[in-house]
Order: structure tokens, then sequence, then C-alpha cells
């Protein structure tokens, strides 16, 4: 198996095979807790005029996201696990747009599949790759506002690729690490109201979920991030 390491929007245009689009803090640990409430679908979009335009179409939507980590206007939520765990998503469709990860999805133009990236999901994510064999993988990590590398996300594809490898890292002893380097935010009480500390807490939650976030295509070529069980 071919694993490639890949970084930001220029990674995702690169990406190749089955492709992982890695966002921690928060994007895909969102999509992971969405799914556990018993949403029904997620759609991501890069373009925030996109997503107020598919919310004006279908008002039973949830619209989700965020700039700069900030809740983008007359927007239902934020992209934060805390308050969408608040919500009742059973059964829901929510529109999801954020400064980074739905901007992977969106710029992985030549992967085979596309999979939503996260602590949460890594475990699940390393046994379908391996037990559908996949002959090259992509983890594409898009740090901060898909401009700068975080600590996060490049800890997320390492742990992966050493499931995949079987190979051990001491991922406990990573994520303390974060506290101080990237996830320090959360731990600042001058941003608490756009970067909660119980964010932290959930997002590093490692092998939370026994399912992965992927993306499909409905038969009107509309694309989806749909819970798959595997």
């Amino acid at each position: 198996m071919k694993i490639n390491i890949l970084h930001m929007i220029d990674g995702a245009k690169k990406a190749k095979g089955t492709t992982v689009i890695i966002d921690v803090f928060r994007a895909f640990s969102v999509e992971a807790y969405c799914f556990y409430m018993g949403a029904e679908k997620i759609i991501p979009v890069g373009d925030a005029k996109l997503a107020y335009r598919l919310k004006e179409k279908n008002p039973e939507y949830i619209l989700s996201g965020e700039r700069h980590g900030k809740i983008l206007p007359d927007f239902d939520v934020g992209n934060s696990p805390t308050d969408i765990v608040k919500l009742d998503l059973k059964g829901k469709t929510v529109i999801h747009t954020t400064s980074a990860g739905t901007q992977g999805i969106v710029n992985a133009v030549g992967a085979d599949e596309i999979i939503g990236g996260s602590l949460l999901c890594a475990k699940a994510i390393a046994r379908y790759i391996k037990k559908t064999n996949k002959k090259e993988v992509s983890l594409v990590c898009m740090g901060l506002d898909a401009l700068s590398e975080t600590e996060e996300d490049n800890l997320c594809a390492n742990y992966i690729k050493s499931l995949l490898c079987d190979e051990e890292i001491d991922i406990r002893s990573e994520i303390e690490k974060l506290k101080i380097t990237s996830g320090a935010k959360f731990f600042d009480k001058t941003q608490k109201d756009v970067f909660p500390e119980s964010d932290f807490h959930m997002c590093v939650e490692v092998d939370k979920f026994d399912f992965l976030v992927k993306l499909e295509k409905d038969i009107d070529g509309t694309c989806y991030m749909k819970r798959y069980d595997f």
C-alpha cells in the first residue's frame, strides 16, 4: 500500500486513491458527532453563498459552519461539537461549510473516494482501508484555515498511518502536547465563546466511534457525507 501524507488545499488537489481529508479541530469531528446524534446526511460545501442558497431552498435543513472559527451570520449552529450535540438531528440533513475541512473535500478532484478524517473515527478508517485492500491512500492534513499546518491534523495522519502499517505511537502523550500547541486556544478564556474547552476534549476522544464518514453521490449528482458502518 502506498501512503501519501499531504497538506492543505494543494495537498487535496494532489490526492489520489482513497483520500482521507483530515480536520480534527473541528470539521470532521463535528460531522462524526452529527451522525452520532442521528443525522441522515451532511452536504459539505466550500462556498458559504452556496450554503445559504441550499438553506433557502430547504429551510428544514440545519445550516452549520464557520469562517476563522466563528459562526457565520444566520447559521443555525457553528462548527462546535459542544453545540452540535445539543440539537435534535435525528433524520435531519446538515449543510456544512468550514474554513478548512470542507475546502479539502471540494478540492480533492482526483480522489477515487473521500473520507472525513478525525481522531474519533481513526481506527474505523484504518480498518476500512485495510479490509478493502486499497492500493493507494492519501492522508490530507487541512491545517488552520487550510493555510498552515497544525499539530492535531498531522498527529491524526500519523496515527492512521501507524494503524495501517501495524505500528504503534504514543497517541495519549501526543494529545497532551496539543494542549500547549494548536489546541491551546481551547484553554484561552478570552476565546471561550468561539473555542470552548469542551470542544478540545470532544475532538480528541480517540476511536470513540465505530463508523466512518464517507462522501457519496445522489443520482442527481449531489455529493453528501454519509455514516458508513464497517
